[in-house]
């Protein structure tokens, strides 16, 4: 008998702090945070499903938190995101 555990990232507050801290974690390239370098190490190193990465990611810009540029490539942190780690 296998017993089910909670996963670390099936709450979207959770999955979107820790987008946060693996952003704020990363170099800016001309003020733009690569998506995949948001998303490799939330999906392979933290191992959250597809579906939690996406809805830490959509809550996260819904807060304003982030921004998500119309093509999908990047991120940027804004102000109210930085401000969670001052």
């Amino acid at each position: 008998m296998k017993h089910v555990t909670d996963r670390p990232y099936s709450d979207p507050e959770t999955a979107a702090r820790k987008l946060l801290e693996i952003a704020n974690a990363t170099e800016p390239v001309d003020g733009k945070i690569y998506i995949e370098k948001i998303n490799a190490p939330m999906l392979y190193l933290e191992r959250a499903t597809p579906a939690e990465y996406k809805a830490g990611l959509e809550l996260a810009i819904s807060r304003g938190w982030l921004l998500l540029h119309e093509s999908g490539t990047f991120v940027k942190l804004t102000p109210a995101g930085a401000k969670l780690f001052a």
